[in-house]
């Protein structure tokens, strides 16, 4: 135990800033030598989240393939003609893309993709920094919650489908609607707290129009921004390739190319449900089809595979292993069977209340441990508790909107919003912990409160 408390306190101070992985590999070599994890445990951790890395993994490699045609720089555009010169409408756009790339990749792969796109598009327009972060926090909520209606839009939701035997297709079934309307609330609260901080007016080639009249001087904008050529080598979290492509060619070629990849992105979300239901390996097929994207990279783009050692985060997923095998000591030492001994009567008593609960203590494990490990030992818990098939299912569903939407009160709660915030500082744009947590604070609790309440609804009326 004081092992996890060292750990959790050096995660939440990070001295000196240091990296998230660091402190949890120090506290997993501690839970190791202390014998609260055994070498077969840690075989068991690996076995458990080795197929979701990987379907993961695949889904960054997807993601760091369209960085290489230029689709940030598509995206950004496109958004911009769209917007037609409202900041409102621009938020409301973002948001929309943050959710699409969402249900299209993987929480992880939407902020690899949206927020290279929003610090490029807000660049363009000049905001300062009070107009940048509603578009940036929102979104970044926004994509990494939209991962809950969904269950392979979340390494977590991966993981623990196979620990309580459920499919993709029921799981869908089940969530889909009371999470989608559970999103649309997120986004309504985000837009109500940030639409006096929004621009008024932008435009695509000159900057903002001022949201105050106090703004203007002498009838022209004080903080003018034209469009700076795209050769900033910082909007984006690697260096771009040397291709036509990837510069800003917004002809019908460029768009039709944008189309086409994403359609095949489409298809391969329909083929992971596919392969769910004919019970194929879905990290097989998400290794196919992405190998399949980065061999066309490679001969079209002539942009060799080896550049994705240099792009891919791999101390989050040292952060997520690690912090696996801190939970699993925990675990070992009774924390789930304490959590059997409390829940289960309650579980056992309503499933209202059994929802409403489990969802809570899920939301407040995340934010403590990060939602991967939490929602292990959350699942590996309902299964110990001997609960009917629909009771079982449905708390667990709730267990999904604690860890994936809850887990979003700080910033450590998520795999998402650390990588959020590793791109965040890769393009030196800071957003403290402060500016995060007054914005979480106030639209994370009620939104899961609402979703859960949804959930107990919808699965009542399909079931009866």
């Amino acid at each position: 135990m004081l092992s996890f408390l060292f750990t959790m306190l050096l995660i939440f101070w990070r001295p000196k800033g240091i990296n998230e992985a660091i402190p949890a590999t120090l506290g997993a070599i501690l839970i190791f030598w202390c014998g609260a994890v055994t070498l077969s445990d840690i075989v068991v951790i690996g076995e458990k989240v080795t197929g979701a890395a990987i379907t993961i993994l695949a889904t960054m490699i997807m993601a760091i393939a369209m960085e290489s045609i230029g689709f940030f720089q598509w995206g950004a555009q496109k958004l911009l003609e769209l917007a037609k010169g409202s900041g409102h409408r621009l938020f409301w756009l973002t948001n929309l893309l943050c959710f699409f790339m969402t249900l299209f990749l993987n929480n992880d792969g939407s902020i690899l993709i949206t927020t290279p796109i929003l610090l490029l598009l807000l660049k363009k327009l000049g905001l300062n920094t009070k107009q940048k972060l509603p578009y940036l926090i929102s979104g970044a909520l926004v994509a990494t919650a939209s991962s809950a209606p969904i269950g392979v839009s979340n390494i977590v939701n991966l993981i623990s489908l196979e620990i309580i035997e459920m499919d993709l297709i029921h799981y869908t079934m089940m969530i889909f609607v009371p999470g989608t309307l559970g999103l649309l609330l997120l986004a309504s609260l985000l837009y109500f707290l940030f639409r006096k901080a929004l621009p008024a007016a932008i435009h695509p080639h000159t900057g903002i129009v001022p949201h105050h009249p106090a703004q203007i001087h002498h009838g022209q904008p004080m903080h003018h921004h034209p469009i700076q050529p795209q050769h900033n080598k910082q909007l984006s979290p690697i260096k771009q390739p040397r291709h036509p492509l990837a510069e800003p060619d917004h002809s019908t070629k460029q768009t039709r190319l944008m189309i086409a990849v994403l359609t095949y992105v489409f298809f391969v979300r329909i083929a992971l449900f596919v392969a769910a239901f004919l019970d194929i390996s879905i990290s097989l097929v998400a290794v196919i089809s992405s190998l399949l994207l980065l061999l066309w990279r490679w001969l079209y783009l002539k942009v060799s595979p080896i550049d994705l050692l240099k792009k891919t985060p791999w101390h989050i997923f040292i952060f997520a292993f690690t912090m696996y095998v801190i939970v699993y000591g925990l675990h070992n030492i009774g924390l789930t069977s304490l959590l059997i001994n409390y829940l289960e009567p309650l579980a056992a008593s309503s499933l209202f209340h059994a929802s409403m609960i489990m969802g809570s203590v899920l939301t407040v494990l995340s934010n403590i441990f990060n939602n991967h490990p939490a929602l292990m030992i959350g699942t590996l818990s309902l299964t110990q508790m001997g609960l009917d098939p629909i009771t079982l299912k449905t708390i667990y569903l709730a267990n999904i909107i604690g860890s994936d939407i809850g887990a979003l009160l700080l910033p450590t709660g998520t795999l998402a919003t650390l990588i959020w915030m590793h791109i965040l500082r890769q393009h030196h744009v800071k957003v403290t912990w402060k500016e995060y947590l007054k914005v979480t604070l106030l639209v994370i609790p009620i939104t899961v409160v609402f979703t859960l309440i949804l959930l107990y609804i919808w699965i009542e009326w399909i079931i009866y």
